[in-house]
């Protein structure tokens, strides 16, 4: 009797014991920010299946759940993976395999620098990208004289860093067919004293881009994988490229489905009417890895390079207003048919007059619509009486904080000391719109989303300058900045149901990091480091390896 007393003890001991789910890993001891629509903070999560399960305190996620898999994160900071909402990723593993111009000093030492890619790799023709006129001690734009007895046989193309400009030599002028007469809307084939001086801005380059030598699908895939590489150890786990052809989002499926690409990607379609014909009517592509419903227009070019679109006047180049890329009936037609389907259209516009023209057609087109969400690429001058068109709905912006701490050295001789004040207004395009989706531009800019939240809240360039920063007024808080690389990107990417915070039945994506973005010092910020980066739950960078 006394052992069947025991036995049944035993018994009802077990059955009040809970039972414990299993999970593929969880994570305790940690300080997390869940950036969900409180904010709210836990100390540990549970995964299961790619997805986040739970999440709460390291006791109750080791009572709850079970798994063979248990980190302790002894401290470490978590927070959802990292999105940036424009840039080109597939151009900078392209950038990789090219001339790096980026931070030159002087145009001898674009050339120095070019010399010595030829001397290494002997290439057909010479491409490179990153020189910034604005960066030199003289500030105009060069003349391709030194490169044609430099190359008098092997073409070279030269983009500037914004993409919008380029140096191009003799022999690839010829063999772009470019010449004293070639005339091309939207853009400028500078002369000088009756001669081509080998500089194009914007549509003119779209000649000599097209006599590239074409890459062979194993440079495309390390381009893919190396540009990888670089965004999963800065803990990005989604990225939208601003603009790409059938081919590479083909190739990029491929790569995903395979398991080489883990990388989330939200791919902006470019606007060809080969591309249009074919995603248009195709519809919306989605799987786990790859998004496919937007389509990346240019309403016209940079400001760096004078070709943005302006209503008056530049401040430093009398009579130039820069130029539109596209006739606004053309605009307007494309528009017209981006909104008979899901599409969304995300528009690139940098000056008040590319602005307004696009804000305007958005608006007229999408009046009595709902939740379309299309975006105005930079937004980077507007006029204060257009910003009534931004709105919660239909009209979101989307930008770069790092352009406002690459180009204060210069925009306020580009637009006037009235003018500056509609620029880079990140918080009155948050006021009106709600929501900020933060992204940097890379190549144009570095990688690095540490920079991003920096210019974002300090205004600052990297060394302190401004000390009071730049439009401080325009500053965006801590808080607002991390929503603006996290949920807020997901929005504007129509994701913000899987990814952009961790909640319960949301993608496992998540960084580890050892400082608390949200409380260190300001100045401490572009030294951020990420210690390990997960997308669906498994591990796809690790700093210490």
């Amino acid at each position: 009797m006394k052992k069947l007393l025991f036995l049944f003890c035993i018994l009802g001991l077990t059955a009040c014991q809970p039972v414990q789910e299993k999970v593929d890993l969880i994570v305790t001891n940690a300080n997390i920010y869940t950036v969900d629509e409180a904010f709210s903070q836990a100390e540990a999560l549970a995964i299961r299946d790619g997805k986040v399960v739970a999440l709460g305190s390291s006791i109750d996620m080791l009572a709850d759940f079970e798994s063979k898999d248990i980190i302790d994160a002894q401290g470490q900071y978590i927070y959802p993976g990292f999105i940036d909402a424009h840039c080109h990723f597939y151009g900078l593993g392209q950038q990789l395999q090219r001339v790096d111009l980026v931070g030159t000093q002087s145009y001898q030492e674009v050339l120095d620098r070019v010399q010595q890619f030829n001397e290494e790799r002997q290439p057909d023709f010479i491409i490179g990208r990153g020189w910034d006129q604005n960066d030199w001690s003289v500030k105009e734009f060069p003349t391709n004289a030194r490169l044609n007895e430099m190359f008098p046989d092997t073409p070279v193309a030269l983009t500037r860093i914004d993409g919008h400009a380029m140096i191009a030599n003799q022999a690839a002028l010829d063999l772009a067919g470019i010449n004293v007469d070639t005339k091309i809307e939207g853009g400028d084939i500078v002369r000088k004293d009756g001669k081509l001086t080998g500089i194009l801005v914007d549509n003119p380059m779209e000649l000599v881009e097209a006599v590239f030598p074409s890459a062979g699908r194993q440079e495309d895939i390390t381009a893919l994988l190396d540009a990888q590489q670089i965004n999963l150890s800065y803990g990005l786990t989604t990225v939208d490229d601003a603009g790409l052809h059938q081919a590479t989002i083909e190739l990029i499926d491929s790569l995903q489905q395979a398991g080489d690409l883990r990388i989330k990607i939200y791919a902006m379609v470019s606007n060809t009417p080969e591309n249009l014909d074919y995603f248009l009517s195709k519809g919306i592509i989605k799987t786990d890895r790859l998004h496919v419903r937007s389509v990346k227009f240019y309403a016209d070019g940079a400001l760096g390079s004078r070709g943005a679109a302006m209503k008056e006047p530049y401040s430093d180049q009398h009579n130039h207003f820069g130029a539109l890329l596209s006739s606004v009936e053309e605009f307007e037609n494309t528009a017209q048919r981006i909104a008979q389907t899901d599409y969304q259209m995300n528009t690139h516009a940098i000056g008040d007059s590319a602005n307004y023209v696009v804000l305007k057609t958005y608006k007229k087109l999408l009046s009595g619509s709902t939740d379309r969400r299309w975006r105005v690429e930079h937004a980077q001058i507007v006029d204060p009486a257009d910003f009534h068109f931004f709105d919660h709905d239909n009209v979101l912006p989307s930008v770069q904080p790092t352009h406002a701490t690459s180009d204060m050295y210069w925009a306020e001789d580009r637009v006037g000391s009235q003018r500056i004040k509609g620029a880079y207004a990140y918080k009155k395009l948050l006021d009106e719109s709600g929501r900020l989706a933060l992204g940097t531009d890379y190549p144009v800019e570095q990688v690095s989303p540490f920079l991003t939240f920096y210019a974002a809240v300090g205004r600052k360039d990297t060394s302190g300058f401004p000390e009071e920063g730049f439009l401080p007024e325009q500053a965006l808080t801590r808080k607002e900045a991390l929503q603006g690389m996290t949920i807020w990107a997901a929005y504007a990417n129509f994701e913000e149901q899987e990814k952009g915070s961790l909640e319960p039945g949301k993608a496992a994506d998540f960084i580890l990091m050892k400082k608390d973005i949200m409380q260190v010092d300001l100045d401490e910020i572009p030294k951020l480091t990420v210690e390990q980066t997960y997308i669906n739950g498994q591990k796809v960078y690790d700093a210490s390896k």
